[in-house]
């Protein structure tokens, strides 16, 4: 299995022991873990269109919601995207949902190549496109209140390099239906 939604925890050992004996030849093995922030970002509240930008504010926690099965089928899609274009051994994906709370592990993504630079750009790759085409509904909840997030135009830019089309006002879908317009 290549691709994990969880409401729990995740173990980095145990991801990695996996892609390593699924990939017994590999001479690299990347590894990305991205952590729910402890601070409003503005760029999400200049997006959203508020006028005052809360610097100062902290989020207490992240509460992700996803479509299940439909999520997992675009992320194992991203992963066979990444596969097709990079000379991958194994790949693994881990992403929860749920309450998550400031500084906890939010996604890992684990990929193994004979050579560093594919495993490197693979990881890069499922990471930017799970930023932008993965169906996964954030909302922030911290001192300045709460609100739903839609796509950044740094992770659509991001995405580009790439080569596809990607645009923070073309939603793919992430725009929950709570978050009041944004996108």
């Amino acid at each position: 299995m290549d691709v994990i939604i969880t409401s729990t925890d995740f173990s980095v050992t145990e991801h990695y022991d996996f892609v390593r004996a699924a990939a017994p030849h590999a001479g690299a093995v990347v590894m990305f873990v991205g952590l729910v922030r402890d601070f409003v970002s503005a760029q999400n509240y200049q997006q959203a269109g508020l006028v005052e930008v809360e610097t100062a504010a902290n989020i207490d926690y992240l509460e992700l919601e996803h479509y299940p099965g439909m999520t997992e089928a675009l992320c194992q899609d991203i992963v066979e995207q990444a596969r097709e274009r990079f000379s991958l051994d194994a790949v693994r994906v881990v992403h929860r949902v749920g309450k998550i709370a400031a500084s906890e592990q939010i996604v890992l993504v684990v990929a193994a190549s004979k050579h560093r630079e594919d495993a490197f750009n693979g990881a890069q790759f499922v990471m930017d496109y799970l930023k932008t085409q993965a169906t996964f509904w954030k909302k922030e909840v911290g001192t300045s209140g709460e609100q739903w997030l839609g796509l950044k135009q740094t992770d659509c830019d991001a995405a580009k390099r790439w080569g596809e089309p990607s645009d923070a006002n073309n939603t793919h879908g992430n725009a929950h239906p709570n978050s009041q317009g944004t996108s």
